[in-house]
């Protein structure tokens, strides 16, 4: 599900400086401070697209929620991790969002944060710049070097969507077609008033609980890095690649109903719903659910391990408010579980 925006902007900001266009960027981030409250004034409502499902297909709908329902540990978003001798740490689930029904924090994960000693995001860093800088010395993993091109893998009516997807993103057309299929489902998964929230100032949950912390003197470190998150994106399969982006283009044009599909399934602690529901969707394009087979191995099932790893030590000392995406939660190969495992007792607070 669509949890990339800053991954987005970022890849518009590199486009940007291969056009010679960075100097504009770098006034408009000069100007961020100055931007911001409008942005934040600024809404980015769609429709539920699954309460949409619901209602024309109840048999696609009661399948989505029956995988969704199937899922361990899938019912919050903010856990208690305990052992004996240490202080309590936390697990929180974000989406990299910067919709104020999101952002605005309950007392519960306020006061989670202010009791922790330490704050763990994915990465410590996710401001444009640093995300920016990271994608611009990944070529290899961003855009084709062997002469291929994407125009050549996609039919020339999906084609014309992406470049004008790309055209109205503000990028030229013609780097378009050098683009890997990842980077351009990144592009598609925010819309463009998501976009402009970011680009003027606005920050997505993780940022703001980033600030939070340091702040308040906690701190701020990262489980992970920006290269290996784009190492992961870039690692699944080249076919799943070009079928999650061709699932993507046929609703490029609901964009904003996708990011309320997402915020509707937070809001409602059903986070676990959200790749189901993907598939169905993409089933409604005629992709077949293998397409995220890859996905779900190196964006999820893969990462989870390796940050359960770099947080243990750290839940071994106690005292740290770990947050990461609600993908990474639920599952028998989720966070919780994972975490539980390793000999904690996890409980939901809400």
């Amino acid at each position: 599900m669509r949890l990339r925006s800053r991954f987005a902007v970022a890849i518009m900001a590199v486009a940007a400086a291969l056009s010679a266009a960075d100097a504009n960027a770098t006034d408009k981030s000069k100007d961020s401070d100055k931007e911001a409250p409008a942005a934040a004034a600024q809404t980015c409502r769609g429709n539920d697209m699954l309460a949409e499902t619901e209602a024309r297909n109840p048999q696609a709908y009661a399948a989505i929620m029956a995988a969704a329902a199937s899922a361990k540990n899938a019912d919050a978003i903010l856990w208690k991790i305990e052992k004996e001798g240490r202080p309590t740490s936390y697990l929180f689930g974000t989406v990299h969002l910067t919709d104020d029904r999101v952002t605005s924090l309950s007392p519960a994960v306020k006061d989670a944060i202010k009791a922790s000693k330490t704050v763990a995001l994915e990465v410590s860093d996710i401001s444009e710049t640093a995300t920016s800088t990271v994608i611009a010395k990944s070529a290899p993993l961003v855009m084709f070097t062997d002469g291929r091109r994407l125009d050549g893998l996609l039919s020339t009516s999906e084609y014309d969507v992406v470049k004008s997807i790309i055209g109205r993103s503000g990028m030229p057309v013609d780097l378009a077609a050098l683009f890997k299929p990842w980077i351009v489902t990144m592009i598609l998964s925010t819309s463009d008033c998501e976009r402009a929230k970011v680009q003027s100032g606005a920050r997505v949950l993780d940022m703001k609980i980033a600030e939070i912390g340091k702040s308040e003197g906690k701190d701020v470190i990262g489980l992970e890095t920006i290269s290996t998150q784009i190492e992961a994106l870039a690692s699944v399969p080249e076919k799943q690649q070009l079928d999650m982006l061709r699932s993507s283009l046929r609703f490029a044009d609901r964009t904003d109903d996708m990011m309320e599909t997402l915020v509707q399934l937070y809001l409602k602690r059903k986070i676990s719903a959200a790749l189901p529901f993907q598939i169905a969707l993409a089933k409604e394009a005629g992709i077949g659910d293998e397409a995220f087979a890859g996905f779900q191995q190196k964006l999820i099932f893969e990462r989870n391990a390796k940050m359960a790893a770099v947080a243990e030590p750290l839940l071994d000392k106690g005292g740290v408010f770990v947050a990461v995406g609600a993908l990474h939660l639920p599952g028998d190969l989720g966070l919780v579980e994972l975490i539980r495992n390793a000999g904690y007792t996890v409980t939901p607070v809400e």
